[in-house]
């Protein structure tokens, strides 16, 4: 504790006297109360070499992101609060003791259709203000390091693609020739996001929201860059690492709540193909990197969830595809994967209509 507190005073100014340090799980952050009354969160690298954020560029993107946000006057992040990118370390804005949008859509509070609202506008905001300034951005950032924005550009794809084709060729589903061609245009449309290139958060989620009455704040910048704007939004359609299911952001409106904040800025987010191909590519990219665990998925003991959301994901991600006219081939093979996984995982082969919206994965990574 002590050398932790010889660091924070480095940190915050030798004249400043700290009260007490809180852990915050999970997000495996600290909360440091200052004797004047006010607190700060620091956040610098985890200790276990095995976890996240154990690479020092993650504290320098972070701190670029939130600095580059903060210049332009985006007011739903937090502050930095001080630096000192030597020890890893960087202090923001304690906004306080607020729920996450996970905790409220997993406790199915009465605000949570709001704060999602919220929560799609923010990203919506994110990429508006954002949009053609990626020259500065990494400017900035490559000034305290190396970085590689067409690699940021890719990163959401994933890097196992060869090894996932592998995979599914073995379980009989080898892509035609159709589907590979649309795969190819997948990869090219988040490769080259033309008029959709805006700034991302690299992990845009209901987790990485927190939220004040029905308004939010964005958090998380660790792998923030440059990419396709609505690799944000995927999450919205096809779970990610924390649900078995979603809800249908057309119904409910969210779709529509997104494409109005981001046409105002982004006129092509107004035309139905051009959106359509884009959110479809986004999914079906999410759907292909989360596939890249089946190895690890096969091996778990039957009735883990996780085979189930495998497979709600890859159907998730197929009906997302088609019901935006976008990709019939890739969202075939699609479907096609995720029933041949329903008949090796026969504990996993159940009517996703008998979860409600937003179930939870609780079983572990």
């Amino acid at each position: 504790m002590e050398g932790l507190s010889g660091k924070l005073r480095m940190l915050l100014g030798h004249d400043v006297e700290i009260s007490a340090v809180e852990r915050i799980e999970p997000w495996f952050v600290d909360r440091v109360y200052l004797r004047d009354g006010t607190s700060v969160i620091v956040k610098t690298l985890r200790e276990d070499a095995r976890d996240f954020r154990v690479d020092p560029a993650q504290v320098v993107t972070e701190f670029c992101a939130l600095t580059f946000l903060n210049e332009l006057g985006f007011e739903l992040a937090p502050r930095v609060v001080a630096s000192d990118l030597a020890m890893n370390m960087i202090a923001l804005e304690d906004l306080g003791h607020r729920p996450s949008l996970f905790d409220l859509l997993l406790a199915g509070a009465p605000t949570a259709d709001a704060a999602e609202r919220s929560f799609v506008r923010a990203l919506g905001q994110l990429h508006v203000t954002t949009v053609g300034l990626e020259g500065a951005f990494y400017e900035a950032r490559s000034a305290l390091g190396p970085v590689d924005p067409q690699f940021e550009r890719e990163r959401y794809m994933g890097t196992g693609w060869p090894e996932t084709q592998s995979y599914v060729e073995s379980l009989g589903a080898g892509l035609s020739s159709e589907a590979h061609a649309e795969m190819a245009t997948v990869i090219g449309c988040l490769r080259d996001p033309g008029p959709f290139l805006a700034f991302s958060n690299g992990d845009a989620c209901a987790f990485n929201f927190l939220v004040e009455g029905v308004e939010g704040k964005l958090i998380d910048f660790e792998f923030a860059g440059y990419r396709h704007a609505l690799t944000d939004v995927a999450c919205l359609y096809v779970p990610g690492s924390m649900w078995i299911t979603v809800s249908d952001p057309v119904t409910r409106g969210l779709e529509a709540d997104y494409r109005e904040v981001l046409s105002s800025v982004v006129p092509e987010a107004a035309d139905d193909d051009l959106y359509g191909s884009g959110i479809a590519a986004a999914c079906l990219a999410f759907a292909v990197e989360r596939l890249h665990r089946f190895p690890y998925v096969d091996r778990r003991t039957p009735g883990h969830l996780s085979r189930v959301q495998m497979i709600s994901t890859l159907e998730s991600a197929a009906d997302t595809a088609t019901a935006h006219g976008s990709f019939p081939h890739l969202a075939g093979w699609a479907r096609t994967v995720a029933d041949l996984l329903r008949r090796r995982w026969r504990d996993a082969d159940v009517d996703p209509r008998r979860y409600r919206s937003y179930t939870p994965r609780i079983d572990g990574p």
